[in-house]
């Protein structure tokens, strides 16, 4: 059956606008009717590449009948891009994060229930086909989670600071794991380049979950590293799962499969002997997890049109994209405590 074309355009078309605008271009029941950006030499660079008209203006993109949009302007103009069009009830996804206080990220929540319009927020490295295949591993239960995200400056997103732009990622990946926020949170950061953070580390205690289990989550952002990394590990009681981002890779160590292993090695320990020639690795039975191939900027997208078309919440509604901004902004604050010197 055909789906019913949705048309969709874009709000600033920067990198990432641009990223959105090439998707709506090629996706099955979706129309890019128009773009809208500030400079004229990007609008027009957009539709000569991917269709649809240049506006200057929201209010033209609106008067072209668009349907659904995603804003990816700079994050402090989410609330007064996004409040008019959620009002008229034109679907709006937009870039993480969300806004860049809670208090803005409220309004924009307000405005969406008020009038009864799809809002979901681009956290998109859910939709990526790493994160995809660690959520499709059963009863994880997490008890502690590593997250890093490094990588050479790139002088974009610099209107925030590294835990808005960089950090977020992951907050919102502990609350897709989690789904909850902190207890209670230690943070440190450094700013170097100018006056917001550029490098983070943070430590957010979990109360327990439906398992009774509490799970402690370090997490390190830096967009100053000489490298770019992104991992993600997760130790549980039944299993050790690591997921590197860059090289599109899950590993998973289960007790289960390697019972037998680890009841030798307790009972030779607690003998005494000496085990200290023997090489751990060589004794556990480490699972490669499936990684598909899947572009998650497209998975994002038509996940976002279908909740517009079935009527459902999307999965990253406002209240997941403001209780990512909730804990950043206790992580912030946390930081100053601790002496870093932030806007």
């Amino acid at each position: 059956m055909a789906l019913q074309t949705v048309k969709c355009g874009v709000i600033g078309v920067g990198r990432m606008g641009t990223h959105h605008a090439r998707v709506f271009s090629g996706l099955d029941g979706a129309e890019l009717v128009g773009v809208v950006d500030s400079s004229e030499e990007r609008r027009n660079d957009v539709v000569e590449s991917w269709g649809g008209q240049g506006c200057a203006t929201v209010e033209e993109l609106v008067d072209l009948g668009v349907e659904a949009v995603t804003i990816a302007t700079p994050t402090k103009y989410h609330l007064e891009v996004a409040k008019p069009l959620l009002e008229q009830g034109i679907a709006c996804l937009i870039e993480k994060p969300l806004a860049p206080t809670a208090e803005e990220a409220a309004g924009l929540s307000d405005a969406a229930h008020a009038n009864n319009t799809l809002l979901q927020v681009g956290h998109v490295v859910r939709y990526d086909p790493v994160m995809q295949a660690i959520a499709s591993i059963e009863r994880l239960n997490p008890r502690f989670i590593d997250m890093v995200r490094i990588s050479p400056m790139t002088f974009r997103s610099t209107d925030v600071g590294v835990v808005l732009d960089m950090m977020i990622h992951d907050l919102d990946l502990l609350t897709m794991l989690l789904g909850q926020e902190p207890l209670d949170i230690h943070a440190n950061a450094v700013s170097v380049l100018g006056e917001a953070e550029d490098m983070c580390n943070a430590r957010l205690e979990f109360p327990s979950g439906s398992d009774g289990q509490s799970c402690t989550a370090n997490v390190t952002s830096s967009r100053l590293a000489l490298k770019t990394e992104r991992k993600l590990r997760i130790m549980s009681e039944d299993a050790y799962i690591s997921a590197d981002f860059v090289k599109r890779s899950v590993t998973i160590i289960q007790k289960k499969a390697n019972e037998a292993q680890l009841l030798d090695l307790r009972t030779r320990l607690a003998s005494g002997e000496d085990l200290s020639s023997i090489d751990y690795v060589d004794l556990v039975e480490v699972e490669e997890v499936h990684v598909g191939d899947a572009d998650a900027l497209t998975l994002q997208a038509e996940d976002f049109l279908d909740a517009l078309r079935t009527g459902r919440n999307p999965d990253i509604d406002a209240e997941a994209g403001s209780m990512a901004i909730r804990t950043a902004e206790r992580i912030m604050r946390q930081a100053v405590d601790a002496g870093a010197k932030m806007v």
